[in-house]
């Protein structure tokens, strides 16, 4: 039995180490300080009547602003199933794994083990040898080296969260991006389409006035030259309206052609209200995932540090065995085959060359490193909210102007129409407007889907797109390969 004095004297050394195991070498983390301009240079235009409305969005599904079911269908579709959300989960699952390693070094270990060995020695005679038993050891954590690795690793779970909240704003601004595309590619589509038609009964009067011999051919090759070239522009947006369904079933995981027969039949451009609560641009630390990221990178990066500095002083163990060793089984477990032993030590890399010195270097520039990308993601964040607000402010400004030209166009078209029915004017008159009112109408479409597309950027430049009540275990994602 083990002596009253060698119980005390682990008891004491326990309580010694306890009481020094609460000292963590290395800097302690605190959070990067961020100068925040007060305001947005450009701030979005925001009436009395949309404003109301405005104050009810929620950033985590914004979507939802554009009352479009099958916007929203898309984006819920695609967070359940997207590939790249997926393996952002199993990276969760992986940062859970090290964190769980990283815990394992603070308590103590226990190995078993067993063996037989027939052999002899000299003249001696052959002999059986049995052995088992079992060896117990645990590392003190009296310089926190355990305790600043297991910080380390929980920061990089932390980072890791937020990886996946990264993936789902960028995912959710995609699928709402091409949706928007498609959306406007088939308003094209209608709109050239019936510009051609126009063109068409224009180029059958301008034939018959030829046949009659009121103009010369040369009306006629530029009526037919226009219907050919309007012509031409109607396959390049089907190509691209196709080219936007096969990217929304990937993002869905779903084969190219998944969509086609559910997304063909046109519909309208989603339009949501032009005003957009930006709040201040403090808001984007919180918000922002990426933002978030770059934090806890830092953080991670900090605690490394004190890894390395551990490393500089000596190492406390508690270590123990118990086994049985004996030549007979029959008497292996005997009082007398018993083994036993117990006691401290204490290891300490004196020398190493500077490698343990080198490791702190190493360290410090990493966690440098990281400050300056924190910095730098900050200052993107903050570009991206500044560009996505003057380019949905000077947007709606040339949607107005567009609404105007295509007004006017349209008259243009009407009256040269009339003129050169009665011979009043070339026919070069009508080809002009009729291509002037084509572009208008084109370029109205494709502007009134930008300022949708400026909205979505600007969602997504805010950090919109997740939400932060989802508990960390609905995040992981399991399957077998």
């Amino acid at each position: 039995m083990l002596s009253t004095s060698v119980f005390g004297a682990i008891f004491a050394m326990a309580c010694v180490a306890a009481v020094m195991s609460g000292c963590k070498v290395g800097p302690n983390f605190t959070k990067p300080e961020t100068q925040m301009p007060a305001g947005w240079i450009e701030k979005a235009q925001q009436t009395p009547q949309t404003q109301p409305a405005v104050e009810k969005v929620n950033l985590s599904e914004w979507w939802k602003i554009f009352n479009d079911a099958e916007l929203t269908s898309l984006i819920n579709e695609a967070m359940a199933a997207n590939l790249d959300v997926c393996i952002a989960k199993t990276r969760i699952r992986q940062a859970r794994g090290n964190y769980g390693i990283a815990v394992s070094g603070i308590g103590p270990t226990l190995d078993g083990g067993s063996s037989y060995q027939r052999g002899q020695s000299g003249n001696t005679p052959v002999s059986n040898q049995y052995q088992a038993g079992f060896d117990s050891g645990w590392e003190i954590d009296i310089f926190g080296g355990v305790q600043r690795n297991i910080e380390s690793a929980e920061a990089q779970l932390q980072a890791s969260v937020e990886s996946l909240r990264d993936v789902q704003v960028t995912l959710a601004a995609e699928v709402a991006r091409y949706y928007i595309e498609l959306r406007t590619l088939q308003q094209r589509i209608i709109i050239t389409k019936q510009n051609l038609q126009a063109q068409q009964r224009s180029e059958a009067v301008t034939r018959k006035k030829f046949e009659g011999g009121f103009v010369s051919g040369l009306d006629v090759a530029n009526s037919r030259a226009q219907v050919a070239a309007t012509s031409a522009q109607i396959p390049l947006l089907e190509s691209s309206e196709r080219q936007a369904i096969y990217a929304l079933s990937v993002l869905m995981n779903r084969e190219p052609s998944a969509l086609l027969e559910r997304l063909s039949k046109s519909a309208t451009i989603p339009i949501a209200p032009p005003a957009v609560p930006v709040g201040i641009p403090s808001d984007l630390l919180r918000r922002r995932p990426d933002i978030r990221m770059a934090e806890a990178n830092v953080h991670s990066a900090t605690a490394n540090i004190g890894v390395a500095v551990a490393d500089l002083f000596p190492k406390f163990n508690f270590g123990s065995s118990l086994g049985w060793s004996s030549a007979d089984l029959n008497t292996m477990f005997n009082p007398a085959s018993r083994l036993w032993s117990f006691g401290p030590s204490m290891s300490w890399n004196i020398f190493q060359s500077g490698a343990t010195l080198a490791n702190i270097d190493v360290q410090k520039a990493l966690k440098d490193e990281s400050l300056l990308t924190y910095r730098q993601t900050v200052l993107n964040a903050v570009q991206e909210v500044e560009t996505a607000l003057i380019q949905s402010q000077m947007e709606q400004e040339h949607v107005k102007a567009l609404k105007e030209a295509v007004v006017q166009n349209q008259k243009a078209v009407e009256i040269s129409t009339v003129l050169y029915s009665e011979g009043n004017t070339d026919f070069l008159n009508v080809l002009s407007a009729q291509q002037s009112l084509l572009n208008t109408q084109s370029s109205l479409i494709q502007s009134s889907g930008n300022v949708s597309l400026y909205l979505i950027s600007l969602y997504k430049a805010l950090g919109g797109g997740w939400d932060e009540d989802i508990p960390l275990k609905e995040m992981e994602y399991s399957n077998s390969f």
